[in-house]
């Protein structure tokens, strides 16, 4: 009796070669349903749609097809065991030999503008899921299939092994089909908590698709991989790479810290050069070129092998200055041909595009022993009209621009961090110390005779006065900060002691 086969796709790349293949060089039987038994019918391939095999209608609109144990039976019979084999000849049920499944698009229903709640759950797979996980059960004796890009290694199987099927490309084929049911039904389950709560779900999970396997992780001892999530690239998966070698796990993670700060200043151009996750400069600028050449004098020790964010389309003047030191990658919306030019004279600077660079996950996940911790992004938008002026002298229009942009550069620093600037440029910051006097004496070493008349930013409270009086010995004239300590009031005092501005926030950022 000829081989059977169950065949019923969404995706039907490549259905109709397979299912040629499989009548014409292995005669196989096709059973099919709904949509997928039509195109078999229109390319004239034999097919029995599955309402005529099981004697059962397809009802509910479809919704019923291949629940029926003429189908699962034939997928879940094991041929080694006598039982199972009686009741498949008194059942009248053949033995199905290959199932080819893949499953409704609901993800890409529910990545489209105004899709309805109603119009997700309809795209809710619910036969194709079970025929997945039963064949993947049982790959023993049968192949699953539930990619196109299987059909090809599945047929030269059949050619090169006398049309059997080896059993660890089986055990690998049922694998992929236990992953596919797996992140589906994380797909699922994460659109509907989004639908029903504003907080954090009782439980969460996580799923990506490997994007491209990496060199190596934050070390060459250590194995990585890249993986996306989602079945649409968004985010860095999104962006096209220029020019440039590979890039790293590290290269990704100062991407992505670039990433955050060039994201706080959308209005005017900015550019902030990255080294360990940390800004060693970020500026604003009247143009592109102007706002870089202030980033990168602002520490051109540190910049060296930096990572840099432009919020403008790279121009020629920019790309003349970005090729005058070595630089590990460089990010933008977009690139003019002219930089490109440029740029390309610098064949190893990986220059990326990424046209969104304003949006980024909406949770953070970091692994502890044992489990994991999962929080909101900090997207907190700074708001002025907030802040609570707590001296004496009050800040200046000019000065309160200039605390909420060393404020905006603050929050992406590691704690505890310190942050002063002037001209909208930093000029010292000190990031990840134990105690805030450190990262206060870093960044005023940085910043040098530039520090008179600039502006401190901290990331968290004082719970002393030393740093207020740290700060004011070296000349910076305002203060931002959280507030919150029981000691305020003595970093407040010093500051008009001292004829500082100082502003609370109401709001910290530390940066773990």
């Amino acid at each position: 009796m000829a081989r059977l086969a169950l065949l019923s796709v969404s995706n039907k790349t490549g259905l109709i070669d397979l299912a040629r293949s499989l009548v014409e060089e292995f005669e196989f039987d096709l059973i099919s349903s709904g949509g997928t038994a039509q195109a078999l019918k229109d390319a004239g391939i034999p097919v029995t749609k599955v309402s005529e095999y099981t004697g059962s209608p397809e009802i509910l609109g479809g919704r019923v097809k291949t629940l029926h144990p003429r189908i699962h039976g034939g997928i879940l019979a094991r041929r080694d065991v006598p039982q199972d084999v009686t009741d498949l000849e008194n059942n009248q049920i053949r033995p199905i030999d290959l199932v080819v499944v893949n499953l409704y698009p609901f993800e890409a229903t529910i990545a489209k503008p105004g899709v309805t709640l109603s119009e997700a759950v309809e795209q809710i797979d619910i036969g194709g899921p079970a025929m997945l996980r039963a064949s993947s059960k049982n790959f023993a004796h049968l192949t699953v299939l539930c990619d196109p890009g299987q059909y090809d290694e599945y047929l030269q199987e059949l050619r090169q092994n006398n049309g059997e099927v080896s059993l660890e490309f089986r055990q690998k084929a049922a694998l992929k089909g236990f992953l596919h049911t797996a992140s589906y039904d994380q797909a699922i389950a994460s659109y509907l908590s989004q639908q029903s709560q504003t907080s954090l779900p009782q439980q969460y999970t996580l799923n990506g698709k490997e994007l491209q396997s990496l060199r190596y992780g934050e070390n060459p001892h250590q194995p990585a991989t890249w993986y996306q999530t989602g079945i649409t690239a968004s985010g860095w998966a999104a962006a096209t790479k220029l020019q440039g070698k590979e890039l790293s796990y590290n290269n990704l993670v100062d991407l992505e810290a670039a990433r955050r700060i060039i994201a706080e200043f959308p209005d005017t151009p900015a550019a902030t050069i990255i080294k360990h996750t940390n800004p060693c400069g970020t500026a604003l600028g009247n143009t592109l070129v102007e706002a870089y050449q202030k980033a990168f004098n602002a520490d051109s020790i540190s910049a060296f092998g930096g990572i840099v964010a432009l919020n403008r389309s790279i121009d020629a003047a920019t790309a003349t200055e970005l090729t005058k030191t070595f630089l590990e990658c460089v990010v933008a919306p977009d690139c003019d041909a002219e930089a490109q030019k440029i740029l390309a004279k610098k064949s190893n600077v990986r220059v990326l595009t990424l046209a969104d660079l304003s949006s980024g996950p909406k949770t953070l996940v970091k692994q502890i022993a044992g489990g994991f911790l999962v929080q909101t992004a900090d997207d907190a938008i700074a708001d002025t009209s907030k802040w609570q002026v707590v001296t004496d002298r009050q800040p200046t229009v000019d000065e309160l621009e200039e605390l909420l942009f060393a404020w905006k550069v603050c929050k992406h620093v590691k704690s505890n961090a310190i942050v002063l600037t002037s001209d909208r440029t930093t000029l010292g910051v000190g990031a990840g110390q134990m105690n805030r006097v450190g990262s206060t004496k870093i960044a005023l070493e940085q910043a040098g005779d530039q520090a008179k008349g600039a502006i401190l930013a901290s990331d968290g409270f004082f719970p002393f006065d030393d740093s207020v009086r740290t700060a004011a010995a070296a000349g910076i004239t305002a203060i931002v900060q959280p507030g919150g300590s029981l000691r305020d009031q003595d970093s407040i005092k010093a500051a008009n002691e001292l004829g500082l501005v100082m502003v609370l926030t109401g709001i910290r950022h530390f940066l773990h």
